[in-house]
């Protein structure tokens, strides 16, 4: 089981704040996650080659093209809808505040 001092190190790298109940729990819960790191490191995985996914996609993003549609009738029935525009674009609330 890690000791108390490693809890305390560990939550001040974490920038927290721990009461003593807390300590123990995380002594008692850090300790359960370190056990089964040294679990898996005892595994056999001198043949198992290295993957970075289960099922072999490769490449399963589209690429991105231009679409050749015309929509114009749809955006401007849209704009049409909007309660304000301005320059053939939807108006709305600014939701950044500007400092």
């Amino acid at each position: 089981m890690i000791s108390e001092n490693e809890v305390e190190r560990i939550a001040a790298l974490a920038r927290l704040k721990l009461n003593e109940k807390e300590k123990q729990k995380f002594q008692k819960e850090l300790s359960l996650i370190l056990d089964y790191v040294a679990q898996l490191n005892e595994l056999p995985i001198e043949n198992v080659s290295p993957t970075t996914s289960g099922i072999g996609a490769i490449n399963i993003m589209r690429p991105d093209k231009k679409r050749e549609e015309d929509n114009t009738e749809q955006v401007r029935a849209m704009l049409e809808q909007a309660p304000e525009t301005k320059d053939g674009f939807l108006k709305v609330k600014a939701i950044l505040k500007q400092e």
